[in-house]
């Protein structure tokens, strides 16, 4: 990934987003706008509707309203591009796949079982560096810590340059030190790489440290602002 800058000038919006399953109301006429270069943290109770509304940005459940992604300087609209990193995968322990074949299935159209590509493997160790896991690249995915393997997902999550990234819960079960270092490649993401993420989080803690906007969700938007805004709130104290 190349360095872009802060530049502002696009808008993802999700205007209107609600959810039925049968009569239940799972989410009710959510509406987000996420600027590139931000970070906007979704919290709420269990049950508060967090996934649900995640698998509608993602298309995964049938939702009302629409999400779009504006271009302010050509002042028009986008395709929407998005990179998803999942609260966990099931992986079997020891499985004998690398992190270079993982990666090398994704982005080549060579038979990755043949040969070893050394300008593939070369492009995938400097794309896995950012996210200080150019270590791992020859590791058995069965083998990664859940940090680790976190860390891998998110390159993998990054490698198309997406307009929106979204991370659902990707700390749960990573210790303290893999939750700052996660923490702060997220920072560089939308510092360095303009990119506008969404994440799904329980760690108020950092949640106060790196988000530029939070949002509280109880099935619709019952607060939104700075992180010091929403956590200063009667709404807050009221949910939590």
């Amino acid at each position: 990934m190349k360095e872009t800058g802060k530049c502002g000038l696009h808008c993802i919006k999700a205007e209107n987003i609600s959810v039925k399953i049968g009569k239940d109301e799972i989410i009710n006429n959510i509406n987000i706008h996420i600027h590139c270069g931000e970070l906007t943290v979704i919290i709420g109770k269990n049950g508060a509707g967090k996934s649900t509304l995640l698998k509608a940005l993602l298309g995964e459940v049938k939702h009302t309203g629409k999400i779009e992604v504006y271009n302010k300087k050509q002042e028009k609209y986008e395709k929407l591009k998005i990179g998803y990193v999942p609260q966990s995968m099931n992986i079997e322990r020891h499985m004998p796949t690398t992190v270079y074949d993982f990666i090398a299935a994704i982005i080549s159209n060579k038979p990755i079982w043949i040969k070893k590509d050394k300008k593939i493997y070369s492009q995938i160790q400097e794309h896995l560096k950012m996210f200080e896991a150019d270590g791992l690249i020859d590791k058995s995915i069965g083998d990664l810590s859940g940090g680790e393997l976190q860390r891998v997902l998110l390159a993998v999550a990054t490698l198309s340059n997406p307009n929106l990234l979204i991370l659902d819960e990707p700390i749960s079960g990573i210790d303290r030190n893999g939750i700052k270092l996660f923490f702060n490649i997220i920072n560089e993401l939308k510092t360095k790489h303009d990119m506008a993420i969404i994440l799904v989080s329980h760690d108020l803690d950092m949640v106060k440290k790196f988000a530029d906007k939070v949002i509280l969700l109880n099935k619709t938007i019952i607060k939104e602002g700075t992180p010091e805004e929403v956590f200063k709130s009667k709404e807050l104290k009221e949910i939590f």
